[in-house]
């Protein structure tokens, strides 16, 4: 066994025989699925969603974490995916785009995007989103325009 995984098990032991809770910085998303109940995605130091973690991992409303989520390795040869990569330059913290910092490598970016930062948005569900056009939505919500 892993050094990684003595400790994680050993975390996951102190947290049920204490009610501990953790926060966790990590780049790691295998490990974050396996450990964490709740989930905050940042992209450029900036909340981009939040949410309970099995929600995220299965249905991202950020396109940033749709991206992330799609490039976790899958070990089952019948689930591998394509190597997924962000396209696009990282714009400067120092000169950030008047709109989404996410828009320049956006693939569904539209006008409003470019020119509006979106806000928080808390769903009927407890989860937020910074993203003016959030993916899988209901087809309910998609047809009234929201």
């Amino acid at each position: 066994m892993s050094v990684q995984g003595e400790i994680l098990n050993l975390m996951a032991d102190l947290q049920a025989e204490h009610g501990l809770g953790y926060l966790i910085i990590t780049h790691n998303l295998p490990v974050v699925r396996h450990i964490s109940d709740r989930l905050a995605i940042m992209d450029l130091g900036r909340i981009v969603e939040e949410g309970p973690a099995d929600d995220i991992f299965n249905a991202p409303m950020h396109p940033y974490s749709e991206t992330l989520v799609n490039g976790i390795p899958q070990p089952d040869p019948d689930e591998r995916r394509t190597h997924v990569s962000i396209s696009g330059e990282v714009p400067s913290l120092l000169n950030r785009p008047k709109g989404c910092d996410f828009v320049g490598r956006c693939p569904y970016a539209k006008d409003l995007c470019r020119a509006v930062r979106p806000p928080h948005l808390c769903e009927n569900n407890g989860r937020i989103h910074a993203c003016h056009f959030p993916l899988n939505q209901p087809a309910e919500r998609l047809r009234k325009g929201k």
